[in-house]
């Protein structure tokens, strides 16, 4: 079974996701955004979600990450929760 170590940041907004994309892409580190933007409990540990597999995650979520490449950033993904940016980790199979 492929399993993702993922790691994301949860805000409320669409331009919010996208100011944190732009900050990941003028090479702010993802775990200190996340500690100081999302709204998710994880984000106290720079956002890491730890290893999953299909099926723990609600599905525009998982089919981000597991639609990803290790070390690839996403988003915004929009879910019931609000706007995600997420950083994948690792991909075991």
């Amino acid at each position: 079974m492929v399993r993702v170590r993922a790691s994301h940041i949860l805000v409320k907004t669409e331009s919010e996701a996208k100011q944190i994309m732009q900050k990941l892409a003028a090479g702010d580190d993802f775990a200190k955004l996340a500690k100081m933007y999302s709204q998710c409990p994880s984000g106290n540990a720079g956002g890491d979600l730890g290893y999953f597999g299909k099926g723990q995650m609600v599905k525009p979520f998982e089919t981000a990450c597991f639609n990803a490449k290790a070390g690839d950033v996403v988003g915004p993904v929009k879910t019931q929760f609000g706007y995600h940016v997420i950083k994948v980790v690792d991909v075991k199979n």
